[in-house]
């Protein structure tokens, strides 16, 4: 038997999971994923070296996606990996609240704790504890960590962490948590290892994905983050909003007459990239639109990069790199380069060559500020954490 690590890793409608070496840096064995696909669920993974292990189709019948997704998980390693001994579990949380500013051992005050958080992520945090419950019973007695996405924003200033209600709110705990977090981390440690200088200066990440904020670190340290209280601020996302004005709620409330549930399907699950356009959320299917309204999805999302950008930029009093990460950061050149577009003054421009084969250093050869593209890897943080944790 080989011991290894298991990240999962659960969203609203897929459930991410990856399969790591018991060592010092782990190193990545298997990853896959499970897909909700209207009354299926779609179940692929491969070897690292990119050799299919799965890719099948699965019949939910009356069995929730949920349940269906990790117990397949743990069927499939079984079955393709046997020699694999699950020797630890680490768990991507969405919201780790005031207290919980670091991967943490999970038992049940823990457990406790985040289900108190629900309210703070009703979208993401239950998968997230369905996920812990599922490990738990598979792997009964094996350390269980969580990872949490608001943890690498917890240091951030009062000004950047309050919102201008009243103070007993702040004390609630309404505050500006910030998100994908995990993600900042990665792409801090990459900058560390591969660009030291550009690691200890001012860098803006921008996370683009189904998903998107941004992010401005000094010295790999998160400054200032786009997403707030929940993950529907900020940028547009695929479905999510992003920054709205409080008032457009409260018109929906009071003459729309719509429920809190309905505002809620409404902003999550109706808006962003899909709202705006009415064709899809998929970055990809609309830049191959030729719609009008397919361009005009495309051009607010550009729109409110580009205006996040500068407001990142001040709160770090300048910038030495923008680094692009996420699918739609990390593929798309064609958003990459409309976002960088006429950012000459900013002594900012890039490569159209470079570009178009993302490149690691898009950068042109004139350009003050660097343009990175680095995919990121919120398993292999995980899997660092738990090993580090392992070592205490």
């Amino acid at each position: 038997m080989s011991e290894r690590i298991l990240t999962l890793n659960a969203g609203s409608s897929s459930v991410k999971f990856a399969l790591y070496s018991h060592a010092t840096e782990p190193a990545l064995i298997a990853s896959g994923q499970v897909q909700k696909l209207n009354d299926q669920a779609g179940v692929s993974a491969t070897l690292a070296d990119g050799q299919s292990l799965v890719d099948q189709r699965l019949a939910l019948d009356t069995q929730p996606f949920h349940q269906c997704a990790f117990n397949t998980i743990f069927e499939q390693i079984g079955q393709h990996l046997p020699e694999a001994e699950v020797v630890a579990v680490g768990h991507r949380v969405v919201h780790g609240g005031l207290e919980y500013a670091a991967p943490t051992v999970i038992d049940e005050k823990v457990l406790s704790d985040l289900d108190s958080l629900t309210p703070f992520a009703p979208l993401h945090e239950p998968h997230n504890i369905e996920g812990i419950h599922a490990a738990l019973a598979a792997f009964p007695g094996t350390l269980q960590v969580a990872c949490f996405d608001t943890a690498f924003h917890r240091q951030q200033s009062y000004v950047n962490d309050v919102f201008a209600v009243p103070r007993r709110y702040y004390e609630q705990g309404v505050r500006r948590y910030g998100f994908h977090g995990l993600s900042y981390d990665y792409i801090a440690s990459e900058l560390a290892r591969q660009l030291p200088d550009v690691a200890g200066g001012r860098v803006v990440v921008a996370h683009l994905g189904s998903g998107a904020s941004m992010c401005g670190m000094r010295k790999g340290v998160s400054v200032s983050t786009t997403m707030g209280f929940s993950a529907l601020d900020g940028l547009p996302m695929g479905t999510r909003c992003g920054e709205i004005d409080p008032g457009v709620i409260l018109y929906m409330l009071d003459h729309e007459g719509l429920s809190a549930a309905e505002i809620s399907d409404l902003l999550y699950k109706e808006s962003g990239l899909l709202g705006i356009s009415g064709i899809s959320s998929d970055m990809r299917t609309l830049e191959s639109s030729d719609s009008l309204e397919a361009k005009q999805a495309i051009d607010y999302f550009v729109y409110r990069v580009r205006r996040e950008l500068g407001g990142l930029t001040v709160s770090l009093d300048g910038l030495d790199a923008l680094v692009f990460t996420g699918g739609i950061g990390e593929h798309s050149a064609g958003i990459r380069e409309k976002i960088c577009a006429g950012l000459d003054w900013f002594d900012l421009m890039i490569d159209s060559e470079k570009n178009a084969r993302n490149a690691f250093d898009i950068s042109a050869t004139n350009s003050q500020v660097k343009v990175l593209v680095i995919p990121t890897n919120e398993e292999l943080v995980i899997a660092r954490a738990v090993t580090e944790l392992q070592r205490q």
